[in-house]
C-alpha cells in the first residue's frame, strides 16, 4: 500500500464514520477558543470545559480579562494543571490582544505565536478551527495516531509529524483531519491498551498488523 493510499483510506473512513468531528472545547468565539486552548496543555477537555464558564462569565471580553490580576484570575483557574503558568499567560495574552491587536484574535500562526502561552500547536488550532486554514495541530494523540497508522514515518518530533501530514492529506482536508485523528487517539487507538478490536483501521494499522499475533 502507497501512502497516498493509507491517506485515502484514512478519509474515506473517517468521512463515513465521523464526517462531523470538531472540537471538544466549549467556544462561542475566537477569544472563548484561545482561552480554553491555552488552558487545556496537559489537561483534559473535560476539566477545562468545568471551568471556563466562570471565566467567560466575568471576563466576556479580552479587554475584560487584560484588566484583572492574578490574584483574582487565579481562584478560577486554580483546579487546571499548572494553574499559576496559566493564569500568567492568559492576562499576558488578553494584554497583548488589546495592545497589539485591537483586542481581535489574529488568525496567523506567526502573530499568534506572539501572544504569551500560544506555541505552534495552539496557533494551529485557532487557525484550523475558527478559520478552517489547513494547519495541522499535533498533540500527543495526533502523534502517536499517525505513527501507528503508518501516516507518519520516523516523525521523531510533532512538526516533523505535521510536516508529513500536511504534505499528504489534501488542504481541504487538514483542519478536519486533525479532530479525526485526535479523537480517535482519544476514545479508540489510547496511549494504553489500543482498542483495536473495534477500530475500522485495522486493515491499513501498521500497530495493529506488526502485533496482531499478540496480545493487545
Amino acid at each position: 500500500m502507497t501512502k497516498q493510499q493509507r491517506y485515502q483510506f484514512v478519509i474515506e473512513y473517517f468521512s463515513m464514520h465521523a464526517p462531523d468531528a470538531a472540537t471538544e472545547l466549549f467556544y462561542d468565539n475566537p477569544y472563548q477558543l484561545l482561552v480554553s486552548v491555552i488552558l487545556s496543555a496537559q489537561c483534559t477537555d473535560k476539566r477545562v470545559n468545568m471551568t471556563t464558564p466562570a471565566i467567560f462569565k466575568q471576563y466576556p471580553t479580552a479587554e475584560d480579562l487584560a484588566r484583572t490580576d492574578f490574584e483574582t484570575l487565579f481562584p478560577l483557574i486554580k483546579s487546571i494543571s499548572y494553574p499559576n503558568t496559566k493564569t500568567k499567560h492568559l492576562i499576558g495574552m488578553a494584554n497583548m490582544l488589546v495592545e497589539k491587536f485591537s483586542g481581535q484574535v489574529p488568525m496567523t500562526v506567526d502573530e499568534l505565536m506572539l501572544l504569551p502561552g500560544v506555541g505552534r500547536k495552539t496557533a494551529n488550532v485557532i487557525t484550523s478551527v475558527i478559520d478552517e486554514q489547513p494547519n495541522m495541530a499535533v498533540d500527543t494523540h495526533v502523534f502517536r495516531v499517525s505513527a501507528r497508522l503508518g501516516l507518519t514515518t520516523n516523525a521523531k518530533t510533532p512538526l516533523a509529524a505535521e510536516k508529513q501530514l500536511t504534505k499528504y492529506f489534501p488542504d481541504n482536508y487538514i483542519f478536519k483531519a486533525h479532530h479525526w485523528l485526535i479523537l480517535h487517539g482519544r476514545y479508540i487507538c489510547t496511549a494504553r491498551s489500543p482498542k483495536c478490536t473495534v477500530c475500522g483501521l485495522k486493515a491499513i494499522c501498521k500497530y495493529y498488523n506488526n502485533n496482531k499475533n499478540h496480545k493487545i
